[in-house]
């Protein structure tokens, strides 16, 4: 709700019903089992559609959890639309034709690189690229290639959750109580969860808990494994836990590191000190001083505001973990250039303020660069997603022109193209999501009748009833609804022809049944449009017929006639028989099998 009410208070009322809304989810829902996921994206649009009147024609492609690799190309969009290469490609140029930044994203549970190989490796692996589509303001399209990776599990809650296994796992399962985390400032106590632990007999004797000792560079050591670097790269090269990345030249190849790539080097290594840019030989000493302190006397700085407002005891406390982490994927891992160790080992000026001097020189073309603002907006990927769909709705200046997306590095429009919407290649989209849309339609149905509480749920429940009962009623026979129909109006007669006359599905029974028409002639204007003219008839038809119990034909008057011919019996007998023979043609008994009848004949044949 506090998202839909930030939304709400930005985009003005008249246009909420214009204005589409997205939402995804990244890898904590990711990690989610199959049936959750799903549980809890359809609830999050049955909510959004209740609360809210933005523009959600479906929910599979507007709510959806989105794979790794989008979500680091949408960073890549955001940082390259911020810094401004996209629009001024000469002022970036980085040499060997390169304009573009390369983007580093970290969060919970996975880290992300998106960047555009240089020419020569782009040519090597260009199977392994994504083709971006763009089309900026004035209609013009441009493509890029990029290369996009992620590595779920490798985000610092989950890198965290696999360290403290792992310190399980070294202690040899030999019920050991207290487990030395060179990761935790010195005389702290943690639960193997995190939670901070004020007298370890809290716990249950067999429950093990954390003890830090504050050891930085042990701490380094004890992370590196977890990136994986001996698993098996079935296509080389391969940075992390196997996972193929086209060789990068760092001499075009500048990234922008955003999230925890931020949040770790500047929450607290960065508050309380003048210098702001992060070289890695400053940043390491930083850490180091911070984490060999007591556990003591990191709370009384929290308590004095020392490392800003921000932080409390759950961040100081994880701050060392995440800096080593930091540091092995950067360095360790990618293979960032350890910036500033150099210049601060030989020189008597602080080493942060000479890179700062030399940041502002160069704009964003070190190696690597930690940020939150480009231009005062928050760099994150959210803000590409929408770049991406704006880009969509500018008019192309030719009517030719490709549509804006991205997809497999192949010429023209690949089968698995994605458009700004969320919606594949028409082709895949005609076959699998009308049964997504049909799917969400019946959902939002049933939502809107039993779990809304919408002031409309009450009128389309009656709907509903009313839909049921229509049914039901035709699917009843027309025996069954002639019946129905009669003990409910009545014989049919004047009512019957005002209703019919109201209800024009009904009409059709003011003209009487068939059956009832021979049988009496009801309903007719003419008699004499029954009358089957003269037919002589001996006197020995006319016993049999008066033996086997059948009345004589009679006379009917109507207004204005005096005189009607009367139907001899031998016509009688033949309109009865064809009748009958109608009646057994439409699967119904026929009236011979009566047992009055029976003996009737039997009687005739004896006295024959």
């Amino acid at each position: 709700m506090p998202l839909l009410e930030h939304a709400l208070d930005i985009v003005p009322s008249y246009a909420v019903r214009e204005t589409p809304i997205f939402l995804l989810a990244t890898a904590g829902v990711r990690l989610l089992p199959d049936i959750q996921r799903k549980e809890l994206l359809k609830q999050i649009c049955a909510y959004t559609r209740t609360r809210s009147q933005f523009l959600l024609p479906d929910c599979d492609l507007h709510i959806q959890a989105i794979a790794g690799e989008t979500e680091g190309l949408y960073g890549w969009i955001a940082a390259n639309y911020l810094v401004g290469g996209f629009d001024a490609p000469e002022a970036h140029n980085h040499g060997k034709g390169h304009h573009t930044y390369g983007f580093l994203d970290m969060g919970g549970a996975s880290a992300q690189i998106a960047f555009a190989p240089n020419a020569t490796e782009a040519q090597k692996h260009a199977n392994d690229l994504k083709l971006l589509r763009l089309r900026s303001i004035d209609g013009r399209e441009s493509e890029y290639r990029v290369f996009v990776t992620t590595w779920l599990g490798f985000g610092v809650n989950e890198a965290r959750r696999r360290y403290v296994a792992s310190l399980v796992q070294s202690s040899g399962g030999n019920n050991t109580s207290e487990l030395p985390d060179p990761c935790l400032p010195a005389g702290l106590k943690t639960t193997l969860e995190g939670v901070v632990l004020l007298d370890a007999a809290t716990l249950p004797a067999e429950e093990p808990y954390l003890l830090g000792i504050g050891k930085f560079d042990e701490c380094l050591r004890a992370t590196y494994p977890l990136l994986d670097k001996d698993a098996p790269c079935k296509d080389a090269p391969c940075l992390l836990h196997g996972v193929h990345v086209p060789a990068i030249d760092f001499d075009v190849n500048h990234f922008i590191g955003i999230s925890e790539y931020w949040h770790t080097t500047h929450e607290i290594f960065e508050t309380g000190y003048k210098d702001k840019a992060h070289d890695f030989n400053t940043y390491q000493q930083r850490v180091n001083s911070f984490c060999q302190q007591e556990w003591a006397l990191i709370q009384a700085g929290i308590a004095d505001h020392k490392w800003g407002n921000q932080v409390d005891e759950q961040k100081a406390y994880e701050a060392c973990f995440k800096a080593s982490w930091l540091i092995n994927i950067l360095h360790n891992g990618i293979g960032i250039p350890r910036v500033g160790v150099e210049d601060t080992a030989s020189s008597d000026h602080n080493g942060t303020r000479e890179v700062t001097k030399q940041g502002r020189e160069k704009g964003f073309l070190e190696p690597f660069q930690a940020v939150n603002k480009i231009k005062h907006t928050e760099v994150s990927w959210t803000l590409g997603k929408m770049v991406l769909y704006a880009a969509s709705q500018v008019r192309p200046l030719d009517e030719d022109s490709l549509p804006v997306g991205f997809g497999s590095n192949e010429p023209g429009i690949p089968l698995d193209f994605q458009y700004p919407t969320g919606a594949t290649h028409p082709l895949i989209a005609d076959s699998s999501h009308s049964n997504l849309e049909d799917e969400s339609e019946g959902e939002q149905i049933h939502n809107t009748l039993f779990n809304s509480d919408s002031q409309r749920r009450i009128p389309g429940l009656l709907m509903f009833l009313f839909i049921v009962l229509i049914a039901f009623f035709y699917l009843c026979g027309r025996d069954r609804r002639s019946r129905l129909y009669r003990n409910i109006l009545g014989s049919p007669g004047r009512t019957q022809s005002l209703l019919a006359s109201r209800v024009p599905f009904l009409s059709r029974w003011n003209k009487g049944s068939y059956e009832r028409v021979l049988e009496d002639g009801e309903g007719l204007e003419d008699p004499s449009d029954l009358q089957l003219g003269d037919i002589q008839v001996d006197d020995s038809e006319q016993e049999r017929a008066q033996a086997a119990g059948w009345d004589s034909p009679r006379k009917k008057a109507r207004a204005g006639i005096m005189d009607q011919e009367v139907m001899d019996r031998s016509g009688l007998v033949v309109r009865t028989e064809s009748r009958e023979r109608l009646a057994l043609h439409n699967g119904r008994k026929s009236r011979t099998g009566s047992p009055a009848r029976l003996k009737a004949n039997l009687t005739a044949l004896v006295e024959q």
